[in-house]
């Protein structure tokens, strides 16, 4: 049966972390797969979330399933963090929300839906993207295209280039947006700039689908929605996928939600039934124990706030080596602007290598990024960031 089929590439991004972990140098540093690491160089569960975790376990009384559309406490509470109350209530009548595998889950469902509902529209990615949006939105079979996004020449955001693209997209179509702490780039939009896409967004008859996966990492959970808050006042239809990897910490558990804002409320409980079929067919259910613990953290008072000290603390400290690489940088090249740096959000900026020299800062340097050259700052510390930064100036040859 399966004899014929041929043994694949590595996964661009997961690649990278067996290609270190196979690496037997000891100075080896690690600044590639997507995840928060403290100062020790780990992925800690946030102590709010292992609280929630314990008292979730202490009252449980069953395992049985949640059934398609999952935790809808959840599904009610991620919406409202993500929206604002306010905005959340307004619209809840024209709002199906069903939990999914994850911020992928979503993505992969919303696509499903899209191709259901208009089998001939196209989604429009940033160019560049997070590596994994294209397969895993494209192999639903829409067809993908880009729009420009990020300017290599001043490592912020192409606007004119991205408003002037989207101008000619045909009515119907689709734009993926990320609400804050673009991957790979690290190049947000301010407000006036998401303004401004709104208004074309609701103009053109376009549609957006929103990817938030970094809620509350960029600058605070407020901050990192403006944008996306900007665009579901405004436009008829809006798609939002969710993760709660990143600000809960909860990778392995896979807790996500896809929210479709739709024209009128009868639309909207139309496209409950597909959200359910669309889940029933691919993995029948969700898991719910990521969902009930960040549900319980977003309902509890006490362990909300805990949690917002936990993700303020992650914030700055990301905020503060994005400070440390820069200065390092720049001290051994004061004729160069490091600056890009400080005024990106998130985890991720890219450092500009093409992919020679990913290779030689790799084999060389024994510092793993992957083959776009995207740098997880949350891989950097005092420990490293003196050795980070010399590998870059020399793989670069501008040390």
């Amino acid at each position: 049966m399966f004899e014929r089929l041929e043994t694949l590439p590595p996964d661009p991004i997961l690649g990278v972390t067996a290609a270190y972990r196979a690496d037997p140098d000891p100075r080896k540093i690690d600044l590639g797969v997507g995840v928060y690491r403290n100062e020790s160089g780990s992925t800690p569960i946030p102590a709010a979330v292992r609280e929630a975790e314990r008292r979730l376990l202490e009252s449980q009384a069953t395992k049985t399933y949640v059934g398609p559309a999952g935790n809808l406490e959840f599904n009610q509470r991620i919406v409202e963090m993500a929206l604002g109350t306010g905005l959340a209530a307004a619209l809840r009548e024209r709002t199906s929300t069903i939990q999914t595998v994850g911020g992928c889950g979503a993505l992969r469902i919303g696509a499903e839906l899209l191709r259901a509902a208009a089998p001939d529209a196209v989604i429009h990615v940033s160019d560049p993207t997070w590596a994994n949006h294209e397969p895993l939105v494209g192999s639903c079979g829409l067809l993908l295209k880009r729009y420009p996004y990020y300017d290599a020449g001043s490592r912020g955001v192409d606007f004119d280039r991205l408003l002037q693209h989207l101008e000619r997209v045909p009515q119907g179509d689709v734009v993926l947006l990320h609400a804050c702490c673009h991957n790979p780039t690290g190049a947000d939009l301010d407000a006036g700039q998401w303004a401004a896409v709104a208004e074309l967004l609701e103009r053109r008859g376009l549609i957006p689908f929103v990817d938030l996966a970094y809620q509350g990492f960029g600058d605070d959970l407020e901050a990192d929605v403006a944008g996306l808050r900007a665009l579901a006042g405004r436009v008829p239809t809006l798609l939002l996928a969710i993760s709660c990897s990143k600000n809960f910490g909860l990778y392995r558990e896979r807790a996500g939600a896809l929210a479709i804002v739709a024209s009128n409320a009868a639309t909207a409980r139309a496209i409950a039934t597909h959200q359910a079929r669309t889940a029933r067919r691919m993995y029948s259910m969700p898991p719910d124990h990521g969902a009930a613990i960040a549900a319980r953290v977003m309902e509890e008072a006490s362990l909300r706030a805990a949690w917002l000290s936990e993700l303020a603390g992650m914030v700055a400290r990301m905020k503060a080596l994005r400070a440390l690489l820069a200065g390092r940088l720049a001290a051994r090249r004061p004729d160069r602007d490091f600056s890009w740096l400080v005024r990106h959000r998130g985890m991720f900026s890219l450092l500009g290598m093409d992919s020679a020299q990913v290779a030689r800062l790799r084999e060389l340097e024994h510092v793993y990024v992957p083959p776009d050259g995207r740098i997880n700052l949350a891989g950097v510390s005092e420990d490293n960031v003196d050795r980070v930064a010399d590998a870059i100036l020399r793989v670069t040859g501008t040390r």
